[in-house]
């Protein structure tokens, strides 16, 4: 489509604690917002993940891959969006760690209430 190569290997270096920690809030925020909307309004979860998806787009140094998937893909793709290989591990063990925080957390704070 864009006149490059199917596979290519990235080669834009992110790295680094600040772009860890943007990776970990947007994945602990997704995973929030897909719990929410499935506990409260399930109707809602593609709006949901689409909006929010957006939104950390802007809101994140590496335009948000808050998903090991993608963050693979990226490593495939030497576009703007994409990721050195050897930069993908770090936001692969960060994405794991927000999506483990927020499971835990809005697993208990939406967790049903039990009858007395």
């Amino acid at each position: 489509m864009f006149g490059l190569d199917l596979v290519q290997l990235g080669s834009k270096a992110r790295s680094g604690i600040g772009q860890w920690a943007g990776e970990f809030i947007a994945t602990f925020g997704l995973i929030g917002t897909i719990l929410g909307c499935v506990r409260f309004k399930p109707e809602a979860v593609a709006t949901a993940v689409a909006l929010y998806i957006t939104s950390a787009y802007w809101f994140t140094a590496s335009t948000s891959f808050a998903n090991p998937a993608v963050t693979i893909a990226r490593s495939l793709s030497d576009t703007f969006a994409g990721i050195a290989p050897s930069d993908a591990p770090g936001f692969i063990v960060a994405e794991l760690l927000g999506a483990i925080a927020s499971a835990w957390l809005f697993g208990w704070l939406f967790a049903p209430e039990k009858p007395r």
